[in-house]
């Protein structure tokens, strides 16, 4: 063999022993990676594992949340229709024991001289030992709050309707209600209702005029309703016509009444005393000097009398263009108003005298606001002295408007 065969024969051997040495080194990598390999894939292949579990904990989490919110809604409507099924109202009341199934309903209505007013308001139930009656009294005694509650409830639409009709602010306070029975003239069950409504009537002076609040209430069947007033005041007016009114006070059947926009209407004077005449204390002191100016005046009209007689005997004439045979001369009396000179002072005439000479100096008719101006007195005074002369027949009291307007009778006004 010569050298070139050995050297590559050398190369061949170097090469393969190259190989030997390497070979188990890479195979043990190898083997290293790929051991590396599966435990991170297995690592990676756990944590997915986990992450499944967490979601699933989650997800059953939500899902009990979510019974959880049914439950409760369910429970909640379950809880409705219970009140639904046990028949009871916003107020907590037993609907099957209201008290529309009343037989009759009686209110009154009392007056005071604050301009508020004490409502009564009766619901009355027939044959008061049945079981009916026994269940509705028993749920008002058990929840009088509610049924105070739900009566307040029911006034207060008529109550904000007279507030905007009359401009006067009102109120209900001091809702009240309780039970009680009556055997005599009828066995009878009572629901009563009182409460207090401020502002319900107007007061000017001696005068209350109530029933505004309440213009064009329907008064259903069944229904009355009933007016009371204060200790010293008289009826001077009501409309409509009262139904068969109790002494002392004023009744309307909602069988037969029906108020129209204007109705009801009371109008109540305050009384003046039936002998006593009111003075004022004013007056008194200044009766003497009222006395010297009347007498004064007389003089002063006789001297002007007596000059104008004596000018037209002269053959003067007068600016007036009065005659010979015109009528005689009139002048102002001490309380207004022409007069004629033969006419006696105010001081020696009655008071009905000053009235009905004042008619007469108006033509035979005049407001009776008027009289109080033009004679100085008070509104109880003149009242008074007016109810006498209408109750003599001297004279006629009507209205017009709210105002009372005074009139001589007709055969006087003929004659």
């Amino acid at each position: 063999m010569d050298v070139r065969g050995l050297r590559a024969l050398v190369c061949v051997l170097v090469v393969v022993g190259c190989l030997v040495v390497i070979a188990p080194t890479v195979s043990t990598a190898v083997v290293a990676d790929v051991d590396t390999g599966s435990v991170a894939s297995q690592e990676s292949t756990n944590e997915s594992e986990q992450q499944a579990d967490e979601d699933d904990a989650v997800n059953e989490t939500d899902q009990d949340d979510g019974n959880e919110g049914e439950e409760t809604d369910g429970s909640e409507n379950d809880q409705s229709d219970d009140n639904e099924s046990d028949g009871t109202d916003e107020w907590g009341l037993n609907e099957s024991d209201q008290l529309d199934n009343a037989d009759e309903v009686h209110i009154d209505v009392f007056l005071h001289e604050n301009r508020s007013a004490t409502f009564v308001v009766d619901y009355r139930f027939e044959n008061a030992s049945t079981t009916d009656w026994e269940n509705l009294q028993a749920d008002v005694e058990a929840n009088p709050e509610g049924y105070a509650e739900k009566e307040r409830a029911d006034w207060s639409t008529t109550v904000e309707a007279g507030q905007n009709r009359t401009d006067r602010e009102m109120d209900i306070s001091n809702v009240r209600v309780e039970t009680d029975t009556s055997s005599a003239p009828r066995n009878l069950g009572h629901v009563e209702f009182t409460f207090e409504w401020s502002a319900f009537s107007h007061r000017e002076l001696n005068r209350i005029e109530a029933g505004d609040a309440l213009a064009g209430f329907t008064l259903v069947d069944d229904t009355t309703l009933q007016f009371f007033w204060p200790d010293g005041y008289t009826v001077r007016e009501v409309d409509p016509s009262p139904d068969d009114p109790p002494e002392d006070s004023i009744f309307w059947d909602g069988d037969g009444t029906e108020f129209t926009d204007d109705q009801p209407l009371i109008v109540l004077i305050e009384d003046g005393g039936q002998n006593d005449e009111p003075t004022d204390p004013e007056e008194s002191p200044a009766m003497p000097w009222f006395a010297v100016i009347g007498a004064l005046s007389l003089l002063v009209l006789a001297a002007a009398v007596g000059w104008l007689i004596r000018h037209r005997a002269d053959g003067g004439s007068d600016s007036t263009g009065w005659g010979s045979s015109g009528p005689p001369p009139r002048s102002v009396g001490p309380n207004g108003g022409a007069t004629d000179s033969g006419d006696p002072p105010a001081e020696l005439l009655s008071n009905e005298e000053r009235v009905l000479r004042l008619l007469e100096q108006r033509g035979g008719r005049i407001k009776q606001q008027a009289v109080v101006s033009e004679l100085e007195w008070t509104e109880a005074k003149t009242s008074q002295v007016v109810s006498g002369l209408r109750e003599d027949d001297e004279i006629e009291v009507f209205r017009i408007g709210r105002e009372n307007v005074l009139s001589l009778p007709e055969e006087d006004e003929s004659a």
